[in-house]
């Protein structure tokens, strides 16, 4: 049995004090740093692709980014109060409203994927002679098949309605068939795969996390972009620093670096090649021009 003496209980607390003094240094440090707090939609995240490349910008910059992930309307709102300094959305109606609103002075694309109608394996609807999606939603709606809409104002939300405007339609509370959940994406396609519903998701998410859908597949899209129908559905993603000039308190050098970060060849290169090594295909391609 060991016996505490003197010395031993005064050594035992130096080292305590030295480790607690070391714990206090160690946190005083990360307090230190600079954070820069981005705002973005759900799939850049959900995908995997911010935990991918995000690390590298906070080495470089000796800082840490904080992220926010929502949908796109959600993002341009914490935005343009002044609660994010740099936000990655797609929805480029939102996205020039938020400039005209002096939120930003410019946007600038980085990357596209492409939207597709997921939809029961055995396709209720009989979707498969549709050639756009717009002929896909008359069909979900002629068969009342259930619909689950993001209802969020993301992204994909704001695609969903212009689709069913080309169609001709508007869903509502009366069409006991269409589904509105404000969830996110991944949220949406998990309930889709349990009700046996359709819904509209960007193709990066649904390759992210299809494993999980057996009972889903694409019913719109193909299975890779290439193949899909509808040049209405390819998917832009565009970041864009807050100015400084409407929010006083926004890290604007920071954001700036991460815009030209961002739009820089290695980075580029990076989002081009996330993903393609598990799932065959890129879920993200570059859109910078430097």
């Amino acid at each position: 049995m060991l016996r505490k003496t003197p010395a031993l209980i005064v050594g035992l607390a130096l080292c305590g004090w030295l480790l607690g003094v070391g714990e206090i240094q160690t946190a005083s440090l990360a307090a230190d740093k600079p954070v820069l707090r981005l705002a973005t939609t759900t799939s850049v995240a959900d995908t995997g692709l911010a935990a991918a490349i995000l690390p590298d910008f906070e080495r470089r910059n000796g800082c840490r980014v904080d992220v926010i992930a929502v949908g796109t309307g959600q993002a341009l709102s914490i935005a343009s109060r002044g609660d994010a300094d740099v936000v990655i959305v797609h929805s480029r109606k939102q996205e020039e409203a938020f400039i005209a609103a002096d939120h930003a002075k410019q946007r600038y694309e980085v990357m596209f994927n492409d939207f597709v109608v997921i939809g029961p394996v055995d396709d209720p609807a009989r979707t498969g002679a549709a050639k756009s999606a717009a002929d896909t939603f008359r069909a979900i709606a002629d068969a009342q098949a259930t619909f689950f809409s993001r209802g969020d104002k993301s992204g994909t939300h704001t695609k969903e309605l212009d689709i069913w405007r080309t169609a001709g339609l508007a869903p509502g509370k009366d069409a006991r068939w269409y589904k509105s959940l404000g969830l996110g994406i991944r949220e949406v396609l998990l309930a889709a795969h349990e009700k046996r519903a359709y819904t509209l998701t960007d193709r990066g998410t649904w390759l992210a996390v299809q494993a999980k859908l057996p009972e889903l597949r694409i019913v719109l899209g193909g299975e890779r972009p290439e193949a899909n129908k509808d040049p209405e559905l390819i998917n832009r993603y565009a970041v864009m620093a807050v100015d400084a000039r409407k929010h006083p308190g926004v890290n604007a050098a920071l954001a700036e670096k991460f815009v030209e970060w961002l739009r820089s060849a290695e980075i580029q290169k990076k989002i081009g090649q996330f993903g393609a090594d598990r799932f065959g295909q890129p879920l993200f391609h570059p859109a910078a021009v430097e």
